[in-house]
C-alpha cells in the first residue's frame, strides 16, 4: 500500500528548503562592510611675518644717480610668505611693504643733477608701496638666520624732490643684506647694517637726478605661524 502525503506537507517542503538557503536581511546587513569616511586634514599656511621697520640713512654716492646732501628716513609695515620654496638652500619668501612715514631732507636749491647750491635744508614727508620683492632668508628658526632682500615700488612726497624741474613720484629699489635674531617662539628682531635705497623717476620728464642712499634698518617680526619650507 502506497502512503500518500497530504498536500499541504507537499507545498511546505519547497518554502522550507528556500528559507533555509536565504541568508536573512538582518545577517547580510551586518556582514556587509560599510563606506569608510576619512574627513581631509586642513592644509596648513605657508609660512609668513608681518615686519615692523624703520630706515636712517647715513650717507648717499652717486652711482647710479646724481643726487646728493640728501637724507632719508622710512618707517612701515613689511609682509613675508614663503611662496617660491628654496633655493640654494635658503627660504624664498615674497615681500610687500606699506611706508606710511617717509622724510626726506634736501637742500632748498640744486642744479640740474641734484648738487646743492646751498646749504639750507628742509624736510618734505611722503608715504611710499613696495608691491614687489623678494627674501633669501637661511637657517629659518635659528638663533641667527642672514638674509638679503630686493624690493621694489613708489614713493610719493608732497613737492618735487631733488630738483625743482623734477617730479613729485619716484620709483624705489632696496637692496639689504642683514640678520633676524631669534627672541622667541613668536618674535625675531631684524637688523640691517647696510643696505642701498634707490630712487628716480626713470625720466618719465627730462630732470631725473635720483638718488643712491646708505641706510641702517632695524625691525620686529612676527610670526604668523605656518609651515616652513621642507628642506632640498
Amino acid at each position: 500500500m502506497v502512503r500518500r502525503w497530504p498536500v499541504r506537507t507537499l507545498w511546505s517542503i519547497p518554502l522550507l528548503a528556500t528559507l533555509l538557503l536565504t541568508p536573512s536581511t538582518a545577517a547580510a546587513q551586518q556582514t556587509a562592510p560599510l563606506p569608510s569616511y576619512q574627513p581631509q586634514a586642513a592644509q596648513e599656511p605657508e609660512a609668513s611675518a608681518v615686519v615692523f621697520e624703520g630706515l636712517a640713512s647715513f650717507g648717499n654716492y652717486n652711482l647710479f644717480a646724481s643726487g646728493s646732501g640728501c637724507k632719508l628716513y622710512t618707517g612701515g609695515v613689511e609682509y613675508d610668505r614663503n611662496t617660491w620654496g628654496r633655493f640654494l638652500r635658503a627660504q624664498v619668501d615674497y615681500v610687500g611693504e606699506i611706508l606710511p612715514l617717509v622724510l626726506l631732507q634736501e637742500p632748498t636749491q640744486s642744479d640740474y643733477h641734484g648738487y646743492p647750491t646751498t646749504n639750507q635744508r628742509r624736510i618734505v614727508p611722503g608715504i611710499g608701496i613696495t608691491p614687489i620683492g623678494f627674501r633669501m632668508l637661511w637657517r629659518r628658526g635659528q638663533l641667527v638666520q642672514p638674509y638679503v632682500e630686493e624690493k621694489g615700488g613708489i614713493l610719493a612726497f608732497t613737492r618735487k624732490v631733488i630738483n625743482s624741474n623734477a617730479t613729485y613720484e619716484d620709483f624705489s629699489l632696496q637692496s639689504s643684506v642683514g640678520m633676524l635674531v631669534k627672541a622667541s617662539r613668536r618674535y625675531d628682531v631684524r637688523v640691517s647694517l647696510y643696505s642701498d635705497f634707490h630712487m628716480s623717476n626713470a625720466f618719465i620728464v627730462p630732470v631725473n637726478p635720483g638718488l643712491d642712499v646708505m641706510n641702517v634698518s632695524f625691525g620686529l617680526s612676527y610670526n604668523l605661524g605656518g609651515r616652513r619650507a621642507a628642506s632640498q
